[in-house]
């Protein structure tokens, strides 16, 4: 398994270390404080948001998002972004 700190996308220097990824095989977990909050599915390019959790791990998973070549999104779009 290889594990990284997600770098902030929105003029922050950093997330201090509260903001992970961990990638396993085809699949990367995005990782804010402790939580699994996130998935991103390399073979099939299928991202997973788990849900809406605060404003700091919506700009975490709007990190995750942008690293993997997508779009930032709003709370809403993030609540219904596995559909």
């Amino acid at each position: 398994m290889k594990t990284f700190n997600l770098e902030p996308v929105n003029n922050r220097k950093s997330f201090y270390n509260k903001c992970k990824v961990e990638t396993e095989g085809d699949i990367s977990t995005l990782i804010s404080y402790t939580t699994k909050v996130a998935t991103y599915n390399h073979k099939t390019n299928k991202m997973i948001v788990n849900a809406w959790y605060s404003s700091t791990t919506a700009t975490h998973i709007n990190s995750f998002l942008v690293y993997f070549g997508f779009e930032t999104c709003s709370k809403k779009e993030m609540e219904n972004y596995n559909d």
